[in-house]
């Protein structure tokens, strides 16, 4: 940035309720056809000039020059320098601007309107855009913008204010990745269910923790005792602990850790618990599976005919493709 040396002429600011109607209202409408929303203004310390800063969801262009905070965002979206004028050049031509303050940063925007942008870029931007600068980070802390992203992409999404069970429903960030994770990694006759993918973020926290995850049993129970205080049958609460017991299972990462609980859940043992809370037949084949597959060449000899010996006790006949080492 250039050393300031005089007081660069000052445009008339327009109020933040006047930005809001005159340019977001024409976001809104015109966001299908990836146009720039709306555009602000900094004065640089030298003949009065200003430069013009896009924020928007158009197409990157290589040669848009962006610089600063544009270095957070990927080719989806953008926010940087567009071009340099004269500031009496600008003001004619705009009706309607938010005056920056000197220098590089960018005016401070109200946080609603802020919010309003950030829900509309691509989700993978947001832990980059957050860290932007501290207010950013703060409102990506904060309840608003989770609220206003829950409304935006789960209008239906469940809001009743009772959440009896074991599995706590959480703070609005919470809700929003169990309903991401109900809609991309559980396939539940295509329906975004909130308890579904609460329960499916608490057994995948369970089984990665740095410590022993408690027994499969333990957690299966907790499942179906959340599942039946929402008021799911006993059948179905059994049907869909199973649905995300293989959901979570199927999103592990294939490293040494998913080797290590794989094999522990296959060595388990059976455990003689009353319907519904005894294990699925489905899961315990889908552990095998991945062990024996996925995760083939892990085994040395003797954990090789150890979990063999398990899967023969549960299955009978087993595939071929178990056998061999």
């Amino acid at each position: 940035m250039l050393a300031t040396t005089s007081k660069p002429p000052v445009l008339n600011i327009s109020t933040f309720s006047k930005i809001e109607s005159n340019q977001i209202k024409g976001f809104f409408s015109t966001i299908k056809d990836e146009a720039i929303f709306f555009k602000s203004v900094t004065t640089i310390p030298q003949e009065g000039n200003v430069f013009l800063v896009s924020y928007g969801v158009s197409i990157y262009r290589e040669n848009k020059n962006l610089t600063g905070t544009a270095s957070y965002v990927s080719v989806n979206t953008h926010i940087g320098i567009e071009k340099k004028v004269h500031w009496k050049e600008f003001a004619e031509r705009e009706s309607v601007t938010l005056m920056m303050h000197c220098g590089h940063e960018f005016g401070k925007l109200p946080d609603h309107l802020l919010i309003e942008i950030f829900v509309r870029l691509p989700l993978c931007e947001w832990s980059r855009i957050s860290c932007v600068n501290k207010h950013w980070a703060a409102i990506f802390r904060g309840e608003s913008l989770w609220q206003t992203a829950i409304i935006k992409t789960w209008p239906f999404a469940c809001q009743r204010k009772r959440w009896p069970g074991p599995i706590p429903r959480g703070s609005s960030r919470r809700r929003y990745e169990a309903l991401y994770a109900s809609k991309h990694f559980i396939s539940s006759n295509g329906e975004v269910d909130e308890l579904l993918g609460h329960t499916y973020l608490y057994l995948k926290e369970q089984l990665e923790l740095s410590m022993m995850p408690p027994p499969s049993s333990i957690l299966h129970g907790t499942m179906i005792d959340q599942f039946i205080a929402c008021g799911k049958s006993i059948d179905k609460a059994h049907e869909l602990s199973s649905e995300v017991w293989l959901a979570v299972i199927n999103n592990l990462e294939e490293n040494k850790r998913t080797f290590l609980l794989l094999k522990r859940l296959a060595q388990e043992g059976e455990f003689f618990l009353p319907f519904p809370y005894s294990r699925s037949y489905k899961v315990l084949w889908m552990v095998f599976e991945k062990l024996f597959t996925d995760f083939r060449d892990c085994l040395n000899p003797t954990d090789y005919y150890d979990v063999l010996a398990c899967a023969k006790a549960s299955f009978q006949p087993i595939p071929s493709t178990w056998l061999g080492y």
